[in-house]
């Protein structure tokens, strides 16, 4: 069956960094772009980075843009979110998300 599993989050101070991982299985994960998605307490799910399912081309909102990195690894069915100078209100659960399939969330708390 379809699974993401999203790996990698945790408690960091502010200005660290932290690398997310999803790893897939159960479809074509070459043929599909890849999104991460947040949801801070009491807030709306964001968007928070795309890459596209060749890898050649990432989208970022501006609340993260030039902090998180999306990458793939189309050879192992893996996609990672390098997120770097993290703030407090990077603070939230982290989904791995392709078409309609989604992971369980990790969750990354960033707190001094």
């Amino acid at each position: 069956q379809v699974q993401l599993v999203e790996s990698g989050g945790g408690l960091v101070q502010p200005g660290g960094s932290l690398r997310l991982s999803c790893a897939t299985s159960g479809f074509p994960f070459q043929f599909y772009a890849i999104n991460w998605y947040r949801r801070a307490p009491g807030k709306e799910r964001e968007l928070v980075a795309t890459i596209t399912a060749s890898g050649h081309a990432t989208n970022y909102p501006d609340s993260v843009k030039s902090r998180f990195t999306v990458s793939r690894d189309n050879a192992n069915n893996a996609a990672h979110l390098q997120m770097n100078n993290l703030k407090f209100e990077d603070t939230a659960v982290y989904y791995c998300n392709a078409g309609v399939n989604w992971g369980q969330g990790t969750r990354v708390t960033v707190s001094s």
